[in-house]
C-alpha cells in the first residue's frame, strides 16, 4: 500500500468571466479562483496527492502552469492524464479531500463532488470522501483571499 498526499490553494480571481469549479463541479455564482487551468483545488490536491504515492513529481512538472496547452483545461482532463501516468496494476483505495474556504458552502454538493471525482477515476464514489472546514476567520483564507484542499489518496498495487 502507498499512501500520497496533496495541497493545493489559489486565490479569488477578478476575473467575472471566471467560474468556480471545485471537485468538478461547477458552483453558479461564486467567486471563481484564479490560475491557469480552471484552477480546481480539489481536483489539483488529488492529482499531487496520486503522484506522491509513487514518487512521480507534482502537477506544475506535468502540466507546467506557463504551458499555453494548459491554459483554462477542465482539470477532470488533468486527473485523467494522472490516473493513466499510475504505474501498472496500481489501484486506487480512497480519497479524502478537505475542502479549506469560508465559501461557498460545500456540504449540500459535496455528494455530486465526490460522484464526479469518482467517475472521472473510475472507482465508485463510496471510495471518494469530500469535506470542508472553514479556516474561523483566520489567514488568508479566514479573510476570503481564496480556497485550499488538502487530498489523502490510499493506492496498492503498481510496484
Amino acid at each position: 500500500m502507498r499512501i500520497g498526499l496533496g495541497y493545493d490553494i489559489h486565490a479569488y480571481s477578478k476575473d467575472r468571466g471566471r467560474q468556480l469549479v471545485l471537485g468538478g463541479v461547477v458552483f453558479p455564482n461564486a467567486r471563481a479562483l484564479e490560475g491557469h487551468s480552471d484552477a480546481d483545488v480539489v481536483l489539483h490536491a488529488i492529482c499531487d496527492a496520486m503522484l506522491g504515492a509513487f514518487g512521480l513529481g507534482d502537477i506544475g512538472e506535468h502540466f507546467p502552469p506557463g504551458d499555453p496547452e494548459w491554459l483554462d483545461v477542465d482539470s477532470l482532463k488533468l486527473l485523467s492524464a494522472v490516473r493513466e501516468m499510475m504505474p501498472t496494476g496500481a489501484e486506487l483505495g480512497n480519497i479524502d479531500v478537505t475542502v479549506i474556504a469560508e465559501q461557498p458552502k460545500i456540504g449540500p454538493r459535496r455528494g455530486e463532488m465526490s460522484a464526479t471525482v469518482a467517475a472521472a477515476l473510475g472507482i465508485d464514489s463510496s471510495r471518494v470522501s469530500i469535506k470542508a472546514t472553514t479556516n474561523e476567520g483566520l489567514g488568508a483564507i479566514g479573510r476570503g483571499e481564496g480556497i485550499a484542499a488538502i487530498a489523502v489518496v490510499l493506492m496498492g498495487g503498481g510496484d
